[in-house]
């Protein structure tokens, strides 16, 4: 009989060898995995280096950008208030403001690692800095408007001045004028002179006489004609007497003294009366001068003068 089992020489190794080749061909696609894989990767960490380049040099740029801008801000703010004391006036009364604007800008864009967040918010920094410059000169520009105004105001006012000044002076010289006019208009006038020597006899008696010898003293009379722009009051009348020498007479019992004319300047006068005078009527006026000395033969003159004027004056003749 025969034997079908084939002897054990005989196996076959076929399963063995599929076996290797799928080990074989499991590590083949295992090592292109990695590969790919690993190309992946290198590739996709170039593309974030790549990106985080761009990203920094967006970032440098920006930050570059931000601090021109600063830069010009503060140039043009240096310029404009060294060009304008008002601007630079108004600039140090508000630099708590900007003191504080720029510590935030570069402690910002000073960051190590500024990101675009803080490059954003010091980018906004720097306009409210550049809107702060342009109402610092807005409002320079309005005061130096206001002042400008008040500056034609002020001579406005003192062209006003001096008009109302020159129209005061003017009434004020019309005024004195006037009242010169009204003062000289008011001087008294003396008329009707009446100079009579005097003779006083043992008895008491009194007597008119032409004769020196017997003379005792003189009787003045004249009249204070109407005058209707002389007010009511007390009048001054100085007298004036002179004797035949053309000397005044002047005596202490008589009070006798000296007074400024305005026509004649410093005189003597003899005598002083004071008289009531009543406004726009005709006022007699009558007295005695009696001298110490003898009376001589000769002129002998009264003068009058009131107010600082002459207004009259009569002569009386003895033998």
């Amino acid at each position: 009989m025969s034997n079908e089992y084939p002897s054990s020489g005989g196996f076959t190794n076929e399963p063995q060898k599929d076996n290797k080749n799928t080990y074989i061909i499991i590590l083949l696609i295992a090592l292109i995995a990695s590969w790919i894989y690993i190309f992946y990767a290198k590739n996709k960490t170039n593309t974030i280096i790549i990106e985080k380049d761009a990203q920094y040099s967006t970032l440098d740029s920006t930050k570059n950008a931000v601090q021109k801008e600063y830069d010009d801000a503060m140039t043009k703010l240096n310029d404009m208030t060294l060009a304008n004391a008002g601007l630079d006036s108004l600039v140090k009364t508000k630099n708590s403001e900007l003191q504080v604007l720029k510590s935030k800008f570069k402690s910002l864009v000073g960051k190590q690692n500024a990101t675009s967040k803080d490059l954003a918010e010091a980018k906004s920094l720097v306009s409210e800095l550049n809107t702060r410059i342009n109402d610092y000169v807005k409002e320079i520009e309005r005061l130096q408007a206001e002042n400008q105004q008040l500056t034609v105001d002020k001579a406005n006012l003192t062209t006003d001045k001096q008009n109302l000044q020159k129209n005061l002076t003017n009434t004020e010289t019309a005024k004195k004028d006037a009242e010169g006019k009204v003062d000289v208009g008011s001087t008294l006038h003396a008329s009707n002179f009446q100079i009579i020597a005097i003779n006083e006899t043992g008895s008491g008696k009194e007597k008119a006489t032409s004769r020196a010898k017997r003379a005792d003293k003189f009787r003045i009379s004249f009249n204070l004609d109407e005058n209707r722009i002389a007010v009511t009051g007390t009048k001054l009348l100085y007298i004036i007497a002179k004797d035949p020498a053309g000397k005044v007479i002047k005596e202490d019992a008589l009070g006798s003294g000296s007074i400024n004319t305005r026509q004649d300047g410093a005189i003597d006068f003899t005598a002083k009366i004071e008289s009531e005078y009543t406004q726009g009527q005709l006022k007699p006026i009558s007295f005695d001068l009696r001298q110490a000395d003898k009376i001589t033969k000769g002129s002998y003159s009264i003068i009058v003068y009131q107010n600082g004027f002459k207004i009259g004056e009569g002569v009386a003749i003895l033998k």
